[in-house]
This record gives structure tokens, sequence and C-alpha cells, in this order.
């Protein structure tokens, strides 16, 4: 495969794209051989003059000027550049890799696939987020896409090595990349940027026919030229886009004409008061959404991950009774299996088909570490995703720190696959995260050779340089599954043989999936011990996230504690080292049934049916602990209302997850009345099933899960539980209060 650095690169069209990306590629490196191919002399002699090219080419010879070319990117408007692909077919060595940046890929791709596949495989469609209301070369710049978003629409057939080469064009000139299939592209690209260039094109049509003196425009304050700016772009490439995507187009216009339809209705007949309150709620949510997305994407200085400080949730049920929950519901998929999905995804040899996969941002950030490690993602879109692996050497050197948001399993999962890489890295996260021990995970990291340095008491963020890895025998201290497959991964890159022993079960998810990828590795009868040796290919397979039973258990509970309830969960995972909170629930009384037991990708599922049963205290097994470690916030409510104590030991693990969860849990259990008892390692809940929890307010600690718990608690509150920290529910469960609405539960969202 060609190194970027070594290929001849076309440009065809030299417009503010066009020209831009001569211009980056030419700053980052000079030697880097720019050819250029336009119908307009002013714009190449332009390019000629500035340097930024080192060859030029009139349209009529575009044969001439794809001859040598290693790398051909399309800059052309969506319909001009799906004319030209025949020609680019017809002319192209059979090596040559093209790409386009049209901010339509339909019409194109459309185009691409009525060409041979041996040219389609070759053709990666692709559309820079970046531009300006000016036009043509002398409007182009240099570092035009740093730091913008690159959207890939990779074709089914496209070859590694195409879609490697286009990525790092893309990577060099600083941008960020993304992938989407073609529909969602256009769906989305006619929300976000046909429909706002339209607009504003017609609303200046429309003041300027309705206003013909020209006051109007005259006497015109700013707003009116920042709304305005988008008519000012290129008249002739906009009418282009809006003929290449105009069923997408029209579609997200008939939605605006309604909900405009809807306002000058209220505006006609709306009672003044009425009409000022809906404008103010309106006005305040698309300020607030405004104001996040600018946060988000435009301002690199600002505290944009999500720090559990931004949302409360007023939960509380309305009405003297008790409600019941009932329904049947599928929660998403399950965070543990969603983190690995991607990652060996990313470094198997093939397209790995996902679906099921958790949307939360957990997983999101780990999307977006992959692909800044130069593996193509495509999606997630309704929980399905692409990954086109790099195969096991393929990752690239990472331009920036790996923010892992709040997830500490993607964190530790990563430190062992880029221990072994042969590239620096960092590896951080939110605040709650660099709080969180490492050291569990570095030292025996260090033992197999890794080079990785972390901050005071071993927390984050970690700084990883390159090493050679070599196989060791681990006894694990404690059991986590977080260290087996963090140690997994760095044994797939080290000589020799990696075997760990675990002192109890703990989850299995990794093993279960390396078998999937087709890794060889043994495991002892017992399942104490696993082993691999080093140096497989991983092959491309398909998986199917069962929903996770992690987010199962709040509902689990709900109808474990409230009289006359009765819901069914579909799709859950029962890995064998997961069921520990329907093990203690049962032990406590409650009537589970596990329906339709089946296996889907290696990993067993079910439908878990619950109807209310008297709960009674008891003291958990320690054997449990490591199978519902994530549970407790919930199996603790679920004490509190069961008749007599229940008691929990050696659960020390607790108090080193998204916060102390026996602290917080102890804390807000105090506050609604539970009496209880914390210990070093564990709890002691006095629970009462005819109590009705107090009134409070209640800090969950940015911890998602004490958040959803003590939602959950509310079903029993004799008023409202006012619960602060919440925004950090949408790294596993982004959907809890939709669903939990569906079963019959009152929670309301609040921005502080």
């Amino acid at each position: 495969m060609t190194k970027f650095e070594d290929a001849r690169v076309l440009i065809v069209g030299l417009g503010l794209i066009g020209g831009s990306i001569a211009r980056g590629l030419k700053r980052k490196n000079p030697k880097q051989t720019i050819i250029a191919c336009d119908c307009d002399s002013g714009q190449i002699a332009a390019a000629l003059e500035s340097k930024d090219v080192d060859q030029v080419f009139g349209i009529d010879d575009l044969p001439k000027a794809c001859a040598e070319a290693d790398l051909v990117v399309v800059a052309l408007p969506p319909q001009a550049t799906a004319t030209i692909l025949p020609s680019l077919e017809s002319s192209c060595n059979e090596r040559a890799i093209i790409t386009d940046v049209a901010s339509v890929k339909g019409n194109v791709v459309e185009s691409a696939k009525k060409l041979p596949v041996e040219f389609s495989a070759r053709f990666v469609p692709g559309h820079p987020i970046a531009g300006s209301e000016k036009s043509g070369y002398l409007a182009s710049k240099g570092d035009l896409f740093e730091g913008r978003n690159i959207i890939l629409t990779p074709l089914d057939n496209n070859s590694p090595e195409a879609l490697q080469l286009v990525t790092a064009m893309w990577t060099i000139l600083g941008a960020n990349m993304l992938a989407m299939s073609v529909q969602r592209h256009d769906e989305v690209l006619a929300a976000t940027s046909h429909l706002p260039h339209l607009l504003a094109y017609s609303i200046v049509d429309v003041l300027a026919k309705q206003e013909k003196s020209g006051d109007i425009f005259r006497y015109a304050a700013g707003g009116f030229a920042d709304f305005s700016r988008l008519a000012s772009s290129d008249a002739r490439m906009w009418s282009d886009i809006f003929v290449a995507n105009r069923v997408a187009s029209a579609e997200v216009l008939g939605a605006m004409i309604t909900a405009l339809q809807a306002l000058k209705t209220a505006l006609e007949t709306s009672p003044d008061t009425r009409l000022g309150t809906d404008l103010h709620a309106l006005f305040s949510d698309a300020k607030r959404t405004r104001e996040a997305f600018i946060n988000t994407h435009f301002n690199p200085t600002a505290n944009t991950h999500m720090n559990g400080k931004s949302v409360v949730f007023i939960a509380g049920q309305s009405g003297a009774n008790l409600p019941q929950v009932k329904g049947r519901v599928r929660v998403p998929g399950d965070k543990s299996i969603s983190h690995r999905a991607i990652i060996f995804g990313a470094i198997a040899e093939g397209r790995t088909e996902v679906s099921g996969f958790l949307e939360g941002e957990d997983a999101l950030n780990t999307v977006a570490a992959f692909r800044e490690l130069g593996v193509t993602i495509v999606g997630p879109e309704n929980g399905k995703l692409s990954i086109i692996g790099v195969g096991r050497d393929g990752l690239c050197a990472p331009r920036k720190p790996l923010y892992m948001g709040n997830s500490g399993t993607a964190m530790r999962l990563l430190s062992g696959l880029l221990a072994a890489q042969q590239f620096d890295s960092e590896l951080s996260g939110d605040e709650s995260l660099t709080k969180r021990p490492m050291a569990r995970v570095v030292e025996p990291l260090r033992l197999m050779g890794a080079s990785i340095d972390a901050q005071a008491g071993g927390r984050p963020p970690l700084q990883i340089a390159p090493a050679k890895l070599h196989g060791i025998h681990y006894a694990m201290p404690m059991a986590s599954a977080q260290v087996k497959s963090c140690l997994l991964l760095a044994g797939l890159y080290a000589d020799g043989v990696t075997e760990i022993s675990e002192p109890g079960i703990c989850r299995d998810h990794t093993e279960r999936m390396l078998e999937g990828f087709g890794y060889p590795l043994t495991r002892s009868a017992d399942g104490s011990t696993v082993s691999l040796e080093g140096g497989h290919a991983l092959k491309a397979t398909t998986i199917d996230v069962p929903s996770d039973i992690s987010s199962a258990t709040f509902f689990l509970v709900a109808a474990a504690i409230c009289p006359g309830s009765d819901v069914v969960l579909e799709h859950v995972g029962i890995n064998p080292t997961r069921t520990g909170v329907i093990n203690i629930l049962k032990l406590m009384g409650a009537d589970i049934s596990i329906l339709n037991p089946r296996s889907v990708g290696g990993e067993p599922v079910a439908e878990l049916w619950i109807k209310y049963a008297p709960l009674h205290g008891v003291t958990i097994p320690e054997s449990q602990i490591p199978l519902a470690i994530d549970e407790f916030p919930a199996l603790f409510i679920a004490s509190a209302v069961a008749q007599g104590e229940t008691v929990l030991r050696g659960a020390e693990e607790l108090r080193v997850k998204e916060s102390d969860r026996l602290a917080a849990m102890a804390a807000g259990l105090e506050r609604i009345g539970v009496d209880c008892e914390m210990f070093t390692d564990g709890i002691r809940i006095s629970g009462d099933p005819e109590a009705r929890f107090a009134a409070a307010e209640i800090d969950s600690q940015g911890d998602h899960r004490i958040a959803m718990a003590f939602a959950i608690a509310s079903l029993k509150a004799a008023g409202e539980l006012r619960i602060l920290n919440c925004a950090n529910v949408a790294t596993s469960f982004p959907n809890f209060v939709e669903l939990s609405s569906k079963l019959g539960l009152e929670i309301r969202v609040e921005h502080a």
C-alpha cells in the first residue's frame, strides 16, 4: 500500500474546498506531489502562483492528470461529481484511490454503483463539514479542516487500503473522522446544513419582495446580518445541492413548515399570558440546545463533557396510592459488551457488524477513540454500526489524548491494548474518572514490560509509551473482569503465553468475544484460569449486543417493590457471570421467571418476567458480590423495603466505582429515612415494607447508578425526591426517563 506521504494527489476542482486541501497538504509536507485539474484558467493560475500545486491540467486533459495519481480528490458540487465518475473510472490507473467532498451522497453513490466493482471498491465517498460563504481558490485556507468533522460514507465493498489512504489525508489536514450511511448522511445534512441555507435565502427573498423601498434593509440590525449570512453563499452550488438532495430536504422543510404554521396560529389566537409562557419555554429549550452544541463543538476550553452537575431528576408519584409498574420494554444494549465489540472489531480483519449497540456517552467515547486511532466506524444508527477493522497491527498514533469520559471499563481495557502499540498515547477522562485508581492494571502491565506513567495514587490520565511486551502468569488479588480483560488485550501482542487466574468468578465477556472473533484461548475446567498466546489474528464477525442486565436491574427492583406490578424485560443478557442480581432478588423472595433462554452470538439471553412478591432481608453471599457488583445501588433500594435486615460484607470494590457507592447510597438512604449502617466493606440496611420514604434532596455525586436507584426509590416515597447531578445517566442508559414513563414511573428532568 502507498504511504500517504509518498502519494501523488490529484485534486479535481480548485474551489474553496479543493484549494484548501492543496494548501493544507503542501503546508504539512512541502514534498507532497499535488496535481490539479480545473476548467477555470484563473483558478489554475492562482494555484500555480501560490506554489500549492506542482502540476496543472485543464478539464479536457483529465486522462493525463489521472495517469500517475495515487489519490484523486473530486472537489466538485454533487451533480458534477456524479457526472465525472465514469470519466475517472476510464482514466485512472488501477491502483488509484478516489474520494470526493460533495455535500450530498445519494446521487454520487448511485453513480458509483453503476460502474465496475473494481472501481467502486476504490471509491470512498466523503464530505468535509467545513466551508464559508466565500468561494473560489482565493478564498481557500490551509487550516480550513483543522478540528472540523469529515464524514465518510463507505461503500460495502470499499477496500481497507482505500479507507486508510483517504483517512490518512484528512487526518494530516487536522480533521476528525466520522462515518455514517449514505441515507443517514443526506437526512442529517438536509436538517443541519441545507435547511438553514434554504431559510436564509428565502427570508431575504421574502423581505426584498415585501419591502421594495429598501428601508427594511437600511434599518436592519445585526441580527438580520447574522441570520442572513448564509444567503451570501454560492447560489449555483446551493441550487445544485438542493436538486441532488431534494427528497430529504423536502421532508425536513415540511416539518419546519408545520412548526411555523403552529407558531403562526398561536400568535393569532392564544391569550397573551399563555402565549408568553409557551414561547418562553420554546425559546429556553432552543437556547439551551444551541449553547450545548456550541460548547461541545466550537469551544475546546469549555467543560464539554457530562460531569453529572447539570441535570436534576424530580421523581415522585402523584396520588395517594402506591403505583403499579407494568409493561414490556427492552432496555439499551450491554455497556460492557458494546465497549468490547468496538475494541475487538477495530483490530480484527474485515468488517464487523454490530446490532443492539448502546448509544450512551461512554460507549460513544470509545467509538471516538478508535476513530482517532484510524479505524473507520459507520454509525451508530438505531443501535447498528459497522467497524471496518484495521487488523492486529493497523492502529495509528492518536493526535490527542483519548477521552474515556466516565468509563473505567474503557480506560482499563484500552490501557492494555495501547501498552502494546508502537506509538505514544494518553488516556484521559472526566472529573470522576480521574479520581479512580488504575494501579490494578498499571502494575501487572508493567510486569509485562509496559511503559505507563500515572498520576499520584495511580490515577488518570495515563501516559503510555511504546514497549515490547512478554507474557506473564498473573494471579489477580481480587476478581476483576476489567483487569483480566486488560491483560488479555495486552497478551494478544505479547511474546509467549499470558495466563490469568482469578480468585472468584468475574465476567467472561472478553473470553466469549475473543472466541467469537476466532482467537484461540484456553480456559480451565472450573473457569478460574484463562490463557492465550500472542500473535494470532482476529477475524471479523457479527455481534448482537444483549440488553444490559445492569440497566434491567432498575426495573426489576421497581416491580419487586410495588404491589400489583408485572413487567417483562426483553432480550436481557443472562451471562452466568452477571446474574448475581437475579440470584439475590430471588433469595429475597422476588418472583422472577426466565423465559425463552437462548444463545445470541455466544452470549446467553432471555426475557425476564417479574411480578411483585413480598421481599425479606438476607445476608448477601460473598460468592454473589462479583456477579452483581454494578447492581448493588438498586439492590439497596430493594433491601430498604424488605422485611428485616439485609447485610452486605466483602464489597470493598463499591468504594472505587464512579463514586464511593457505599458512602453515597448510605447518605441517600439516611436522607429518605432508612435505617442503615455503613461498614468499610459493606452495609447493613433495616427494611420496612410498610414505610413510605421521606421526601428529600439527594446528591447522586455524578454516579449514574446512584441517580437511577433513587429514581426507583421514588415509587415508595411520600413526596418528591429531588436527585442532583444526574447528567451521567446518559453514559449508560440514555432513554431511562422515557422507558420509566412507559412503565408508570413519574420522573421530570430539570437543568440546573
